[in-house]
């Protein structure tokens, strides 16, 4: 037909899955990098060798755990940079020990206090990391997301699991006797054990007051990271990634 001009419409080469996901692992590995250094020099001059291993097996079981499911249970990063945020409290306790972290020192002497807190924020954060962490499990392999019951759980689990770590507490005490009085750090009050768990019950609350709308976020930019990974690969198996006109095919 005169007059008519024919368009061709190239399509556009899709990325590859390095540059489209490199941002979103490369804070991740730095993370992993940094608590593993941190983890190696706290072992150097620690306080109590003893202590130092108790305090960080948490970091050495879990790192590598993390590592190790990170292409079939990829975790948010939110949810990474709190757990990195714990390995490093728990790296300085286990190389000072509680009552001995000079950070709690300076606190003690600010507020006039009669013993290092440094304890008492550990165990905050025991509640308060491990809900988030608790609440992405449950949000992406429970039908518990959207429901009413998704934050009591939460913080139930956070303290179940907080009565777990003081009674393994009660048995290194029972078994080390006074060889473990560094490791409980309980700087003779009588009630750090209730101390401890209501620490973490207002950790736990706390992470879910501040954090469930930012959570649910980082879960949403995780979830469009994994569908641009199943997209990516569908390409490089032949696919064809929507550009310039083109409607994607698979």
């Amino acid at each position: 037909m005169r007059g008519a001009v024919l368009t061709v419409t190239h399509p556009t080469p899709a990325p590859t899955l390095d540059a489209r996901l490199s941002p979103r692992r490369r804070l991740p590995a730095a993370l992993a990098v940094a608590v593993t250094a941190a983890l190696v020099v706290s072992r150097f001059g620690a306080a109590d060798p003893t202590t130092w291993l108790l305090e960080t097996v948490w970091v050495m079981v879990g790192l590598p755990l993390a590592i190790l499911l990170r292409h079939r249970f990829p975790l948010s990063g939110l949810l990474c940079g709190l757990l990195a945020a714990h390995a490093l409290v728990l790296i300085a306790g286990g190389h000072y020990t509680y009552a001995e972290v000079p950070a709690g020192d300076w606190v003690r002497d600010w507020l006039g206090w009669d013993r290092n807190p440094y304890d008492r924020f550990g165990h905050l954060v025991q509640g308060f990391v491990p809900a988030i962490l608790v609440r992405e499990l449950l949000v992406r392999t429970s039908p518990l997301r959207g429901s009413r019951w998704l934050a009591p759980l939460t913080v139930c689990a956070c303290l179940a699991f907080s009565a777990v770590f003081e009674m393994l507490e009660w048995f290194a005490a029972v078994t080390g006797g006074e060889a473990a009085d560094v490791f409980l750090g309980t700087q003779g009050d009588v009630w750090d054990t209730q101390w401890d768990m209501f620490c973490a019950l207002i950790g736990a609350t706390c992470a879910l007051l501040l954090l469930s709308r930012v959570h649910d976020r980082a879960l949403a930019g995780l979830g469009r990271g994994q569908a641009d990974r199943h997209l990516v690969r569908g390409g490089s198996n032949g696919g064809a990634v929507q550009s310039g006109g083109l409607r994607a095919t698979r």
